[in-house]
């Protein structure tokens, strides 16, 4: 069984063909502005090595399919399952090398992109027994490979990112050959970009674009003019793979696809003006009403409120343990709160979401009783962080009152420095004030700094050899007491 396909012809007609086996080790990268022949290509590609290797495609318009009618291809549709459910999706298509196309249309972009990056990195996890060889491709690779975030959350980006990376940078030791498509290449990570060898760039028209497809094609700047001419699914391609020398090719046909859909010019209804004023317009309440929702129950009486609220007070005190008291309350909401404090990471989020799981896991320990509001929790929060809890209660109220005129925001930092300070250290232990300010942004640490010595809370000395000795002016009378 021979490994090569032919994807389209040169302009002497002479056949252009895809060593597989090549294109495994190799990668490919595919560039094309929205309607030079970019989806066409792929289509032809994955039609013709349908029968030679297993194929996995991400499509996020749902272009693709179709390739379950003529060629076996499973379709799964992201939207109806669960993220743990496609990550186990992705370990079965490795186990038992099954052509599947995951079907993105119905998700938002985001939904889209977590859901990509997830299967890809399952895909990427599999055992070593099932290192089976697959071709990847990703579609709009620009979406799940961006250079900068965009509207999209940092988490998610770099979640993407990295199982993007790791497709096109590692995924050739355990079998995976990364084909991305993209419509700009300016858009796409470069370290992305830079693992495909081989590559077939369509017609583009942005400067950018075009220097970037001649570099990769290593054709001279001057000749980056002939990429804004190539017509609709005509490619210029290089690599490896498929040819030594750059080679203009067009792409040959494709046995499936949507047929239905009228490419060109059609010609308009013949319909008088005033029968088709009434097709738009006719009972036009009936598709109001068919297409709104369903009007949402009354709002319950105040009385029944309250009642219900008095009953599950009722339910949570009969439930919690031995009848626990004030004080054991108290006493449980402050463990929690220095539990909270000393788990990794917790100081990068949020007040809000810190004093959101704090609410969570009362709940969660059926806490009966007031509640620290978020400014109180806050400060509780930041003494904890700072570890106050082990000096002597005089001395954690006198410091308290230093902090007075400190701001909400930059408490927990200046209680680390006022207790350094106590301890008689002078050197600023930056990683500490990283921690407590929620950053690992030395700069910010500098600016911080800068602020509360202008401010007058702290004073701040340079010193030669580049070190910071701080100083908190006041705690000399906290040591004589």
């Amino acid at each position: 069984m021979t490994a090569t396909i032919t994807i389209g012809h040169d302009a002497g007609g002479k056949p252009v063909e895809f060593d597989i086996e090549e294109l495994l080790a190799t990668r490919l990268l595919v560039q094309g502005n929205s309607g030079s022949g970019k989806s066409h290509l792929l289509r032809r590609l994955l039609e013709e090595s349908a029968r030679l290797v297993q194929q996995v495609v991400i499509d996020p318009e749902g272009d693709f399919a179709s390739l379950s009618e003529a060629f076996g291809h499973i379709v799964i549709d992201g939207a109806a399952y669960s993220p743990a459910e496609i990550e186990a999706l992705a370990r079965r298509i490795r186990e038992h090398r099954a052509s599947v196309v995951l079907d993105l249309e119905g998700l938002e972009v985001e939904q889209q992109i977590r859901c990509a990056a997830g299967f890809l990195t399952a895909l990427f996890d599999a055992p070593r027994e099932h290192w089976f060889p697959a071709l990847v491709v990703v579609d709009e690779a620009q979406m799940f490979a961006p250079v900068a975030a965009g509207e999209m959350a940092e988490d998610t980006r770099r979640m993407t990112l990295s199982a993007m990376t790791n497709l096109m940078c590692r995924g050739r030791k355990r079998g995976l050959a990364g084909i991305v498509a993209t419509q700009r290449l300016a858009k796409l990570a470069k370290n992305v970009a830079a693992e495909a060898s081989n590559f077939l760039m369509g017609r583009t028209f942005l400067d950018i674009d075009m220097v970037r497809a001649a570099d990769l094609l290593g054709m001279e700047r001057r000749q980056a003019e002939r990429i804004r001419e190539l017509e609709r699914g005509h490619f210029l391609a290089l690599g490896p793979a498929i040819t030594r020398l750059p080679v203009a090719v067009k792409i040959g046909p494709v046995r499936s696809g949507l047929k239905a859909r009228a490419e060109g010019l059609m010609a308009l209804p013949d319909t008088a003006p005033a029968d088709m004023e009434a097709l738009l317009t006719g009972d036009l309440a009936a598709d109001v009403r068919e297409a709104a929702p369903p009007p949402p129950p009354p709002a319950p009486r105040m009385e029944e409120v309250a009642e219900a609220i008095d009953r599950a007070e009722e339910r949570q005190v009969a439930a919690a343990p031995n009848g626990a008291d004030g004080n054991a309350v108290a006493a449980r909401i402050a463990e929690i709160i220095s539990e909270l404090a000393q788990e990794e990471g917790v100081a990068f989020q949020s007040s809000s979401a810190q004093y959101q799981t704090f609410l969570s896991r009362c709940r969660r320990d059926r806490l009966i009783g007031p509640m620290p509001d978020m400014r109180a929790f806050h400060r509780r929060f930041a003494v904890a962080g700072a570890g106050l809890a082990e000096l002597p209660d005089t001395t954690q109220a006198a410091i308290m009152r230093l902090a007075g005129s400190v701001e909400e925001d930059l408490l927990a930092p200046f209680l680390v420095i006022a207790k350094a300070a106590h301890a008689g250290e002078t050197q600023v232990d930056e990683g500490a004030i990283a921690r407590a300010y929620g950053t690992s942004s030395p700069g910010r640490i500098r600016r911080l700094l800068d602020h509360l010595e202008r401010q007058g809370i702290i004073v701040v000395r340079e010193e030669y050899g580049g070190g910071r000795t701080v100083l908190v002016p006041g705690l000399d009378h906290i040591a004589a007491e």
